[in-house]
């Protein structure tokens, strides 16, 4: 199996994205079935453990104390009500349990809730992801024992973009947060959200970003932006859905071994669009009919685009197997070729 790289330029991944549509997706393909089940989807279910009044301002968020998007502020949810909310999700087939909380920077003490919740949701035999906000390594390791197997934290964007969505932290802050999850020995869940009026060459910036970490995330979440009333965002230009499998294309390209997840905005695309996703290389979901705030296709739907496309759900990640079987070398020439760079002549 080839060797995952570390080092693609941006300019290689622009050439990706410029590739004739079904070129790009015949390569996407081609390392999507390389690397997994071309059938097999992964399921997880998302629950908002905690809701609304965090004091950041990106752009796009709902959850954002300072716009009024009729999302109400919620405390902490108590652990036997969100293992009610587990049970479900693992009866409708979700292999994975994640949980977001909307803050800034969690406090110790809180991170010390989030462990127990966590604790119990492992217990259940459901795997566990949680978004929390900006951890110390402390916070990551605590999160570690308690049996937390993904943490969440989101580019959002390429960094020459960051700057027009989110003012509130820096793009260090990101990067030094999946640092911490990193030493801390779990898994990292993390990518971005495209259709905020960010350029093709910004959307490549965030994916060679992703692509070039030490570690390629095991889960690379695609958002295509909802756009929610009293958000700076309302009223954007909506993406081209082309560009959108694109980006998924892409992103499977140069990450082969992650799981590339349809994220948020699933609910405005088509069932044509995302069997197109799909075929690109996605192969992960939430499902449900709703994530943190915004709406969801619903479970009876999904099941029913399955059966229909003949994709079954994936019980457990093997991404983390990929990555254990893969040996990295970020000195290698990382061109599949295709894309027009100096490497694939």
């Amino acid at each position: 199996m080839a060797e995952l790289c570390h080092d693609w330029t941006r300019a290689q991944v622009l050439a990706l994205f410029d590739l004739p549509f079904n070129d790009l997706l015949a390569q996407a393909h081609a390392a999507h079935r390389a690397h997994h089940d071309a059938n097999a989807v992964q399921v997880s279910t998302l629950l908002s453990i905690k809701t609304g009044g965090c004091p950041e301002d990106c752009a796009y968020c709902p959850q954002a104390a300072r716009y009024d998007t009729g999302v109400q502020a919620h405390k902490l949810m108590s652990v036997e009500a969100v293992l009610e909310r587990a049970r479900a999700a693992k009866a409708a087939g979700a292999s994975r349990f994640c949980m977001g909380a909307a803050w800034r920077a969690p406090k110790d003490r809180e991170v010390a809730q989030v462990a127990e919740i966590v604790s119990a949701v492992k217990a259940l035999g459901l795997e566990t992801c949680a978004t929390l906000g900006m951890l110390s390594g402390t916070q990551a390791d605590t999160l570690k024992s308690a049996g937390l197997d993904y943490y969440n934290h989101n580019l959002d964007s390429a960094p020459e973009f960051y700057a027009e969505i989110i003012h509130t932290r820096q793009y260090q802050d990101r990067l030094d947060t999946l640092e911490q999850v990193r030493a801390a020995g779990m898994k990292t869940c993390c990518g971005g959200i495209v259709g905020m009026g960010e350029t093709r060459a910004q959307r490549a910036g965030l994916l060679q970003v992703l692509a070039t970490l030490p570690e390629h995330p095991h889960s690379v979440p695609i958002n295509r932006l909802v756009q929610v009333a009293g958000t700076p965002l309302a009223g954007s230009a909506e993406l081209d859905p082309f560009e959108f499998v694109r980006t998924i294309a892409v992103a499977r390209v140069l990450m082969p071994a992650s799981m590339v997840r349809l994220s948020a905005g699933r609910a405005g695309m088509s069932d044509e669009l995302q069997a197109l996703c799909f075929f690109a290389g996605a192969n992960s979901i939430f499902h449900g009919e709703k994530l943190l705030t915004t709406g969801n296709p619903d479970v009876a739907h999904d099941q029913a685009l399955f059966a229909r496309l003949g994709l079954h759900a994936l019980h457990g990640d093997t991404a983390s197997d990929a990555h254990a079987h893969i040996e990295l070398d970020a000195t290698a020439d990382c061109c599949v070729g295709g894309c027009g760079c100096d490497a694939a002549a």
